[in-house]
């Protein structure tokens, strides 16, 4: 295996440890998806999320979306690489990108349609008010944008915009909750931390 390595040009390693990084981050996306789905906490996307917003309302610059494009366009330039000769090398970038690219838009299109399989059940947003949930894509104060979370409720995972009314942006993986709905768009609120109680055993006591 040392052997084989050391025997690859540059650009085939580079391809070779993109893919493998990038291939490994995207299985363990999967499975805590799953998890997520079965009625797990777990929210797999960090801060990473670039908020561009197509017309049905999923981000396509996304850790998911992102992952696949590396992980895709990896192995397809490492491919290339070794069936092409040492002359037609950069041929592998442009593969390599393409293959991304339509890995990336499989991925959009993917939650596009279940995004709208969801609309077009039985789910009702309005229901959803007093519904804990997961900030997605952080969400600006004073509801001068929008952002994402992520929730299990009705039965399915679910994705939705987000807005609030508080004064602090509300960060990645900050748990809230649903005040109210507005035009498909949930209201959240910061959950607040409860503080411990620090006194006296015996002034407790006396109450």
């Amino acid at each position: 295996m040392k052997d084989w390595f050391l025997n690859l040009s540059v650009m085939e390693q580079v391809y070779f440890w993109l893919a493998i990084v990038s291939t490994v981050f995207l299985i363990v996306q999967v499975v805590l998806m799953c998890f997520s789905s079965f009625g797990g906490d777990v929210d797999v996307d960090g801060d990473g999320d670039i908020d561009v917003d197509g017309d049905s309302g999923v981000s396509i610059f996304t850790v998911k979306s992102i992952t696949a494009f590396f992980a895709v366009g990896s192995w397809a330039g490492l491919l290339t690489c070794a069936l092409a000769s040492d002359k037609q090398q950069w041929l592998s970038i442009i593969v390599a990108l393409v293959s991304g690219a339509a890995a990336m838009a499989v991925v959009v299109a993917a939650f596009r349609l279940m995004l709208k399989l969801q609309c077009n059940g039985i789910f009702q947003i309005e229901k959803l008010v007093g519904t804990k949930a997961t900030v997605y894509v952080s969400v600006p104060p004073t509801r001068s944008g929008r952002g994402k979370i992520t929730l299990n409720a009705q039965g399915r995972f679910m994705e939705l915009d987000a807005v609030t009314d508080c004064e602090e942006r509300l960060a990645v993986d900050e748990q809230v909750e649903i005040v109210s709905t507005e035009n498909e768009c949930a209201v959240v609120k910061r959950i607040e931390k409860e503080q411990p109680d620090f006194r006296p055993a015996e002034d407790i006591n006396k109450e």
